[in-house]
């Protein structure tokens, strides 16, 4: 409880409010039954008006104060439990954020969005329901008892033999419950992600005529989620039919002792009325903590797994970071005897060694998966080397903190992502501050501001979800210019031109020697096009570095170099043909 009670401090009032006031319910309920009695044994049988009015005057304040207690109770145990999950979902939030790659390759982004949503709800409701039945429920069973074995020692021992029974039940239901409810959840992150995948690639799923594929693939997985919600509602469902059933057997067996008790005057009429309430009231709060319980089964499964997120250990950190305050001047970037491996398989990269010194430009090129992509990846930090040491400017990037090294590091992903918002706020991206002018002279850069000034808002264009009212080519190019704001002292573009024209391509490439004449550029590339006037050139093949220099250089000396360049002409060349 020491880690959520942060989240209980700041609204220790409305934790504290809601079950006090909730009491003001429970002294009515125990209450009323009582005043029933007294009105029917001293007002009714006796035909005393007077007695009669004066004790329902009593019972409408005593309702009235129920009323008043009861809206208190609710607004403060949903201001408790809301403001609870609120902090809760920004603490897991900051810590997906915190996440390096490799720790969200362990969770897929469907369970991380359930955790965030689905899970904290549940946590949500159970912490409310808790409030209000905090005190109610064992109230009403503990006052209900009382008042009964003050009414009748004979008629309480009936409860005697219910309760222990209801006890059994409860506690047979909520060691089935809990396993069921997490099944039900991982079969939530299931259904979540599938969703997540289908609607992020529907334009894919269009163009290859899937839609049938796909929906098929959402039936299996939406059909899997209603088995594991029934399975576990099965619970549920069966719980209340048999506590009712308890309850009307009870009720009967009082009624018909009680009935006996009044017929051998042994017991007024009106106690039997009030002893009948009471136990309804005492086998009504069971059910309350039964059902409460219940909850709590599903919410500590949601707990469970939320706690998982928060408990994650972050494997990138500044925690033993050297030189935490050192920056980047020059972008420098050495690899000593690099080594690299996402899992216990082979390796990516295989004993790398290079040098790239400050405004070189270095090509990178090679057959897909030859580990082009987990190179640059290194850089940033995006993953830590294995084996060797990666340096910029001679400092271990381990040394760095993680923040200073990737301000100074521009990264153009394969994948090029943009926001929903407007142009200008995605470039700013780059530079929250960049002025109008620079933004535009960054876009020029890109070679995006042609098409930017055509559109009917220029800036201002909201680009949609993702961007996907632009193409690919000029979300590449947004992409380039959001970079270039950023004012990188290391520039990494990630086969980032891939869907530009090869003329727009080199215009981009030309306005680098101006506008990032200083700055250290990695351009990984499938046309040798785009790298054969870089300063160097590093061909990998298989995670291993097969040849390295200018493209005149390798074409005398790597052989790997020179198959992809002469595949690449005769492609060109049918291509002309």
């Amino acid at each position: 409880m020491k880690r959520y009670w942060k989240y209980i401090r700041p609204y220790l009032g409305a934790f504290i409010l809601a079950p006090v006031l909730m009491l003001t319910e429970v002294f009515g309920e125990i209450l009323l039954p009582r005043l029933t009695s007294m009105i029917i044994n001293n007002g009714v049988l006796v035909k005393d008006e007077t007695y009669i009015v004066k004790m329902g005057i009593i019972m409408v304040l005593i309702a009235v104060a129920m009323a008043i207690g009861g809206i208190g109770a609710a607004y403060f145990s949903a201001k408790a439990s809301i403001s609870f999950s609120t902090d809760l979902r920004k603490d897991v939030f900051h810590k997906v954020q915190e996440f390096s790659f490799k720790n969200i390759d362990d969770f897929s982004t469907g369970s991380l969005v359930t955790r965030l949503t689905n899970d904290i709800q549940q946590i949500q409701n159970v912490v409310m329901l808790t409030l209000r039945m905090m005190f109610r429920a064992p109230g009403m069973l503990i006052g209900g008892l009382i008042m009964a074995y003050l009414m009748n020692r004979q008629l309480v021992s009936i409860l005697l033999v219910v309760i222990p029974v209801l006890v059994i039940i409860i506690a047979i239901i909520l060691i089935i419950a809990f396993p069921r409810f997490e099944v039900m959840q991982k079969k939530i992150d299931r259904l979540n992600s599938g969703v997540q995948e289908a609607l992020t690639n529907v334009r894919v799923i269009k163009s290859f005529v899937r839609e049938s594929h796909e929906e098929e693939k959402f039936q299996a997985t939406n059909r899997d989620l209603k088995e594991g919600s029934l399975n576990a509602m099965k619970v549920v469902i069966t719980s209340m039919p048999l506590m009712m059933l308890m309850m009307n057997i009870t009720t009967i067996a009082v009624v018909w002792y009680g009935g006996n008790l009044i017929i051998a005057g042994k017991m007024p009429v009106g106690d039997l009325t009030a002893f009948t309430i009471y136990i309804v009231q005492i086998l009504m709060s069971l059910m309350m903590l039964s059902m409460v319980f219940l909850q709590a089964s599903r919410a500590m499964a949601s707990l469970k797994r939320v706690k998982e997120v928060l408990d994650t250990e972050i494997d990138l950190t500044d925690e033993h970071a050297s030189q935490k305050s050192a920056q980047i001047t020059a972008g420098k970037v050495e690899f000593r005897n690099v080594c690299f491996q996402y899992t216990q398989d082979d390796l990516v990269l295989d004993h790398i060694n290079f040098t790239a010194n400050p405004g070189e430009t270095i090509g990178i090129i090679g057959a897909t998966g030859s580990g082009k992509t987990s190179l640059v990846q290194l850089i940033p930090r995006l993953y830590d080397a294995g084996e060797g040491e990666v340096l910029v400017d001679g400092i271990n990037v381990k040394d760095y903190s993680i923040r200073h090294l990737r301000e100074s590091v521009g990264m153009v992903l394969q994948k090029n992502v943009l926001f929903s918002g407007t142009i200008e706020e995605n470039l700013r991206w780059g530079n929250e501050t960049a002025d109008l002018e620079e933004i535009v002279l960054m876009s020029e850069s890109a070679q995006a501001h042609g098409f930017i000034s055509s559109f009917k808002d220029g800036y201002d264009t909201d680009l949609g979800q993702g961007g996907s009212n632009v193409s690919g080519g000029q979300k590449q190019r947004l992409c380039i210019a959001r970079t270039l704001l950023k004012k990188p002292k290391i520039l990494i573009l990630d086969d980032s031109t891939s869907a530009v024209d090869t003329a727009t391509e080199a215009k981009i490439r030309q306005s680098f020697k101006t506008t990032l004449k200083d700055t250290t550029k990695f351009i990984i590339a499938q046309r040798i096009g785009s790298v054969e006037n870089a300063d160097k050139i590093i061909v990998l093949d298989e995670g291993k570095i097969a040849g390295i220099g200018t493209h005149q250089e390798l074409m005398e000396t790597c052989e790997a170099y020179q198959e992809i360049y002469y595949s690449q002409k005769d492609r060109e060349k049918e291509a002309g043909a």
